[in-house]
C-alpha cells in the first residue's frame, strides 16, 4: 500500500496528476519553475483548492483539514518566527495542538540532539546560519510525528557547499527515521543525490516517474530529455579494466575512460556543456580526445549548438556566443572534442552481476605498450613492471 496517492488531481496549476509514493521513499518532485510542483506539495497539505483524491497510507482525506493529516512541510522561505528562539520555534506546533509541557520538552530535547543545535537553543533566528535556520524549519516539521515531511526547495537559498553537506544529512535522516518524503527542486543534481525515485512534472503533468538514472538515460519524452540537458547517451558495447578505479568503455568504436568500479557499463551520457571543442589538437595525454567534423550550428539565445560527426556518433557540444565567435568556427571544420571523466554519467548493466573486478584479466591493465595510460618515468620502477604508473589528475 503506498503511504501517499494522488488521484486524478486538477487544479489551476494540476492537470489530471496521479501518483504513488511507497512507504519510507524519498520521492523528488523534478521541474522547471511554474511546472506544477510545490502546488503539488499544497494539495497533500490541503493548502490548495482540488478535484481528485488524496490518499495518505490508504485511507481519503480530502474531507480532513490540514491539523489532521498530519503532513509535516518545510516551506522554501522557511518561516520561522524571528520573536521566538529555537526551542520555542520547535515546540510552537506542539503548544498549538495542546501538549502537556513535559512532552514538549522531552520532545524538542530530543529534536535538538536529531539535528544538532542542542547548543544553539534558546538562540533567536537572526543569530543562525542558513544551514542552521533550516535545521530549525526540519525539526519543527518533525516535532509532531507526522507521517508525511514536505520540503519544498528547502536548500535553495545556500550557498554550494552547505546545500551539498545539508542534502547529505537530510538523506541520513529520512532514511533513519523511514518517513515518507516529497522534496521538490528543479535542480538535477538534488534529485540524483537525495531521491530514491524521481517524478518529472511539466506543465502540470507527471512526465515520467523512475529511479534517478532511468529518468536520466532513458527519458519518456522529449519534454524530459530537453530538461535534463538533451545529453548524448551512447551505448556501450564493452568494458575493460584499466586499474586504479578507472575503466575503458567502447561505445561504437568511441573508446572512453571513466571513472567507476562497479558493474559493467551499458550506457554512458555527455551533456553538451561538457564537451569541450577546439579547432587545434590539444597537447598531452590523448585520453577521451576526439577528432571530428562539424556538421551542424544552431544558436539560441545563449548558447550555441554544435553538432560534431565523431566516426559513427553526432555528439552535441554547447558553448555561449562569445567563445564561439572566438574560436572562428564553421560548418565542415574539423575539430577536436574533450571529455573529462568525471563528467561522463555512467549506467550500469544490472543484468550483469559480476563486479568489474571479477571479470578482469592480467590483459585488462595497460602493459608497458599502452603509452595512453603509462608512461616511463626516468629512474623509477614500479614493483615487478617496467614502468610506474603517473597520477592522472590532469585529465580529471
Amino acid at each position: 500500500m503506498p503511504a501517499i496517492e494522488l488521484r486524478n488531481i486538477h487544479n489551476y496549476a494540476c492537470r489530471g496528476v496521479n501518483l504513488e509514493v511507497s512507504a519510507g521513499e524519498l520521492l523528488v518532485l523534478l521541474g522547471p519553475n511554474g511546472a506544477g510542483k510545490t502546488t503539488l506539495l499544497n494539495v497533500i497539505a490541503d493548502l490548495s483548492e482540488y478535484e481528485g483524491s488524496v490518499f495518505i497510507d490508504g485511507i481519503p482525506v480530502d474531507r480532513v483539514p490540514t491539523q489532521r493529516r498530519r503532513v509535516g512541510y518545510v516551506f522554501q522561505d522557511l518561516v520561522l518566527f524571528p520573536h521566538l528562539d529555537v526551542v520555542s520555534n520547535i515546540a510552537y506546533g506542539l503548544r498549538a495542538q495542546g501538549w502537556s509541557t513535559g512532552k514538549i520538552g522531552a520532545r524538542v530535547e530530543e529534536l535538538l540532539r536529531l539535528v544538532q543545535l542542542k547548543h544553539l537553543a534558546h538562540r533567536y533566528p537572526r543569530g543562525l546560519s542558513g544551514g542552521e535556520k533550516q535545521r530549525v524549519a526540519l525539526a519543527r516539521a518533525l516535532a509532531p510525528f507526522p507521517r508525511i515531511l514536505l520540503l519544498d526547495e528547502p536548500f535553495s537559498n545556500l550557498d554550494t557547499q552547505t546545500s551539498k553537506y545539508l542534502r547529505f544529512e537530510l538523506k541520513q535522516l529520512q532514511r533513519r527515521l523511514k518517513i515518507s518524503t516529497l522534496y521538490v527542486t528543479h535542480q538535477l543534481e538534488e534529485a540524483e543525490e537525495v531521491a530514491d525515485r524521481v517524478a518529472v512534472v511539466y506543465d502540470g503533468r507527471i512526465e515520467q516517474v523512475g529511479r534517478p538514472e532511468e529518468v536520466f538515460f532513458y527519458p519518456a519524452s522529449e519534454k524530459v530529455r530537453a530538461f535534463i540537458g538533451a545529453p548524448n547517451i551512447l551505448e556501450c558495447t564493452s568494458t575493460r579494466v584499466l586499474g586504479r578505479g578507472l575503466v575503458e568503455v567502447r561505445c561504437g568504436g568511441l573508446p572512453v575512460v571513466v571513472p567507476h568500479d562497479g558493474n559493467s557499463v551499458k550506457r554512458i551520457a555527455l551533456f553538451p556543456k561538457d564537451i569541450f571543442v577546439s579547432p587545434m589538437k590539444p597537447p598531452g595525454s590523448e585520453i577521451n580526445r576526439f577528432k571530428g567534423v562539424i556538421s551542424d550550428i544552431k544558436a539560441s539565445q545563449e548558447w550555441v549548438r554544435l553538432t560534431v560527426k565523431v566516426k559513427h556518433h553526432y555528439l552535441v557540444a554547447e558553448m555561449p556566443h562569445h567563445i564561439f565567435q572566438g574560436l572562428g568556427l564553421r560548418m565542415g571544420q574539423d575539430v577536436f572534442l574533450i571529455l573529462k571523466p568525471k563528467k561522463v554519467k555512467i549506467y550500469e548493466d544490472t543484468t550483469n552481476p559480476n563486479r568489474l573486478q571479477n571479470e578482469g584479466r592480467p590483459e585488462a591493465f595497460p602493459g608497458p605498450n599502452d603509452t595512453s595510460l603509462q608512461r616511463p618515468v626516468k629512474g623509477r620502477r614500479g614493483p615487478g613492471n617496467r614502468y610506474t604508473l603517473r597520477p592522472l589528475r590532469h585529465i580529471f
